[in-house]
């Protein structure tokens, strides 16, 4: 791919400005909840790439994580978190995340989040895999709604804080490695704008759509990702994509989740022949670390030849399931699946990414003023795994963090900040590419030679045609959302395969069956994409 700064051509001096004091982008719980614990004296603006509601938080079954009960601690949670990530934790972001853990839930809790509560009115806690205690508050098996639509409330109530809807971050613009605007393009008005501030905060969510099966909805194309990159970010971990073990698998669904928290709470996994499994595979069965659980389906539908296997938690009965799993429970009948009667068929779909923007335990990206949080930040907390229900959790303590910074950064910038003057011109020349049926012949090559099981030979097939993909569309002048998201899916694409393949080792969510054991070492250590 030729070396543009930019992906799109533009002259700042014809471009809408619109300033501000701070900019999100994204509007899932890490952008949101950093918002509003920004100094309310400054003016921020969200940008969402579609309407506020669409997000992966939206979609969070399970709950977030947090050491409340009398026999768990941080340190246990801590510990947790450490196993699940296979040894590449950064331990200064788990210690922060594990510590800072429940004053931001007593802050959502002020902010009216209605979780589960036990008859003394304690938040109720569940168990999810791989940990050690109960820590899971959740409320039903819709957490993620609930927290963003009370955020959401809070949110329109602050005179301080405005929301563009349908405006597509495209690429940032910087001066002597300092972020000054974003460069977006706004579908409403159907043009481009520039969007100047001196803080800028990426929650734009991770890169799901990479992958054809995926339980990630339409925008996670890894947009900022993307655009932090060709600012000068580094990004890293990239070849840890973990795949939810359980996703409903019906001819009309194949991205609806059936959350951990169903086998947390004893649902049973079973093969086609309605025998139990898992024991073959880990002494926690059931409750074993997403990859494992999602490996070992994946090696007991290849050895049934069958395309699914089943969460049976029948032996529950329906009052209770219908209580603790309201959402699953509606969603599985619609598709004539009565989760009191029937086990529920389930394959494997990619479902988080533990890869990003680096940055640091403040969420400080190497360009001056620009910042990241939740899943397109990369701050070491899931190592090469993520452990079940920290994902929430680490949008909010991170994006905490980064509304510290934000006086200071906005106190010391100069008056003339505001006047930007950037252009580009390329040589970028109209083609007649179809960018919708490339970008779902690179997802289906990710599924079958990048995924859950991966060898040299189908990541060298796989490197290589997404080389010629990007060699077609090189120069090509890009017209519509559609157009820019297939450059970002192809440069992250290549970067996965390229870490994938450098990887010569197995750890966490990156499985390789041709160097099938961890190789402690060669490579505890982090892969890095610098420009």
């Amino acid at each position: 791919m030729s070396d543009h700064r930019y992906i799109v051509d533009f002259n700042s001096d014809e471009l809408e400005k619109v300033y501000s004091d701070v900019l999100i982008i994204g509007s899932g719980i890490a952008g949101v909840y950093t918002a509003l614990k920004i100094n309310e004296e400054r003016k921020v603006l969200i940008l969402t790439k579609e309407k506020m509601e669409m997000s992966n938080s939206v979609l969070a079954q399970g709950g977030i994580a947090v050491s409340l009960g009398k026999s768990d601690s941080p340190e246990l949670h801590f510990k947790d978190t450490l196993y699940a990530g296979a040894g590449l934790c950064n331990e200064e972001s788990v210690w922060v995340l594990v510590n800072e853990a429940e004053q931001n839930i007593k802050d959502l809790c002020k902010y009216g989040v209605n979780f589960d509560k036990t008859e003394e009115d304690r938040l109720s806690l569940s168990r999810e895999a791989a940990h050690s205690k109960n820590r899971i508050i959740h409320a039903g098996d819709t957490t993620g709604k609930e927290v963003l639509d009370t955020l959401l409330a809070e949110l329109v109530k602050r005179k301080n804080i405005e929301i563009r809807e349908r405006v597509m971050a495209i690429d940032l613009i910087t001066e002597s490695n300092e972020c000054r605007a974003i460069l977006a393009f706004d579908e409403q008005k159907d043009k481009y704008c520039l969007y100047v501030a001196p803080v800028i905060i990426i929650a734009s969510g991770g890169y799901g759509r990479l992958y054809f099966n995926t339980t990630n909805p339409e925008m996670a194309t890894g947009d900022g990702d993307c655009l932090a990159y060709r600012a000068g970010c580094e990004l890293m971990d990239l070849e840890f994509v973990q795949f939810h073990p359980t996703v409903l698998y019906h001819k009309d669904n194949k991205s609806f989740l059936i959350s951990e928290a169903v086998r947390g709470e004893g649902g049973i996994l079973r093969n086609v022949n309605g025998e139990r499994f898992m024991s073959k595979y880990h002494e926690l069965q059931e409750l074993a670390p997403r990859d494992v659980v999602a490996r070992a389906i994946f090696e007991e539908m290849k050895e049934t030849n069958s395309t699914n296997v089943f969460v049976d938690i029948t032996h529950k009965g329906k009052e209770w399931i219908e209580n603790r799993f309201p959402n699953i429970y509606k969603t599985c009948l619609e598709y004539g699946i009565d989760m009191s009667k029937d086990y529920i068929p389930v394959a494997p779909a990619e479902h988080y990414c533990m890869g990003g923007i680096k940055v640091d335990v403040y969420g400080r990206t190497s360009v001056k003023g620009l910042f990241a949080c939740g899943e397109a930040a990369c701050n070491g907390i899931h190592g090469a795994n993520r452990l079940a229900s920290n994902s929430m959790l680490e949008g909010l303590v991170f994006g905490n963090k980064i509304s510290t910074q934000v006086d200071e950064i906005v106190n010391n910038t100069n008056d003339n900040f505001d006047l930007v003057a950037s252009h580009y011109i390329s040589k970028r020349v109209n083609k007649d590419i179809n960018s919708e049926a490339l970008i779902i012949e690179i997802q289906k090559l990710m599924v079958e030679k990048a995924g859950i099981v991966r060898k040299e030979e189908t990541l060298r097939e796989a490197l290589n045609r997404i080389i010629e993909i990007e060699n077609i569309i090189k120069d090509m002048k890009n017209e519509n959302t559609k157009d820019m998201e297939l450059q970002n899916i192809v440069l992250l694409s290549k970067f996965i395969v390229s870490s994938a393949l450098e990887r010569h080792e197995s750890r966490g969510a990156h499985f390789r069956s041709d160097f099938p054991k961890i190789d402690d070492g060669l490579w505890k250590r982090n892969i890095l994409i610098k420009k």
